[in-house]
């Protein structure tokens, strides 16, 4: 099968917006920058969208040296320089990982804007996927997030109100494969990078939260499991899209043709 690269979103705060771009460098621990930073507790535990919904309203831009945080929430946005210190021990989802924090005014910039006490840290150090034997940033468990634009139309289908694909935060967004197409591709091998699909993407209360609003519905979570559910009997996820650990790095493109192969043997 053939898909074409429709859209690449990079997250470089996690739980917080997007930045879609036209091209972006593959690296082992996905899309460059993608969740670089995190914003945690006093005690270290990641904060997510899950307990704080208005994390969608942030709009984060980094180059690699500096940092921009746009925000309805705030008056004026946040503008810094990432900064090196000591690895400080932190947690994704109980999960120990690491991180360099940003320093006091980011952090009350962020407590204050948030309504909450928490800190910003950057990635240090090493973090192993939970199969497949790849590496990532922030990310809850693998480093590459892939959807079908057909698989959204085809769930658009069943609510009433028509969703945006921001709501499902795939960095990657393919065309051309079907409704749920992804379900059973392993391989996705562009011209100059791969990627192995490793398992389907368990969903929870996040994609319920519109991300230009914050605000919170009973939908699409409700839609996907009366059908998803069975499609995956056993599990207790509710799956949704697929997740990948690259394989070949290099540059990916929207409109860039994507070979999608069904078994690591094909092609």
């Amino acid at each position: 099968m053939i898909a074409v690269i429709a859209e690449l979103n990079v997250f470089p705060i996690k739980s917080a917006g997007a930045v879609p771009v036209t091209e972006a460098e593959l690296t082992p621990n996905g899309l460059r920058h993608d969740r670089a930073f995190m914003l945690v507790r006093p005690e270290g535990r990641h904060l997510s969208q899950r307990e704080v919904p208005e994390l969608a309203l942030l709009r984060p831009y980094y180059d690699g040296v500096k940092l921009t945080v746009r925000t309805p929430l705030a008056p004026s946005p946040l503008v810094c320089e990432a900064v090196d210190g000591p690895a400080l021990d932190v947690t994704v989802h109980k999960r120990p990982c690491q991180g360099i924090d940003q320093g006091d005014e980011v952090a009350e910039w962020f407590s204050t804007t948030l309504g909450l006490s928490c800190r910003l840290v950057r990635f240090t150090g090493t973090r192993p996927t939970m199969l497949g034997g790849g590496t990532l940033t922030y990310a809850d468990g693998y480093p590459v997030s892939v959807l079908s634009a057909e698989s959204l139309d085809d769930l658009n289908r069943r609510v009433e109100a028509r969703l945006p694909m921001a709501r499902f935060r795939p960095n990657i967004v393919l065309r051309g494969l079907g409704p749920y197409g992804e379900d059973a591709v392993t391989l996705l091998r562009g011209d100059h990078a791969e990627i192995e699909l490793i398992r389907p993407c368990g969903r929870c209360v996040i994609i319920n939260t519109d991300q230009d609003t914050a605000r919170r519905a009973p939908e699409p979570l409700r839609a996907l499991a009366r059908y998803r559910t069975e499609r995956f009997a056993g599990s207790r996820e509710i799956m949704f899209g697929r997740l990948g650990i690259p394989r070949t790095l290099g540059a990916l493109r929207v409109g860039e043709k994507l070979s999608a192969l069904t078994s690591l043997c094909d092609g």
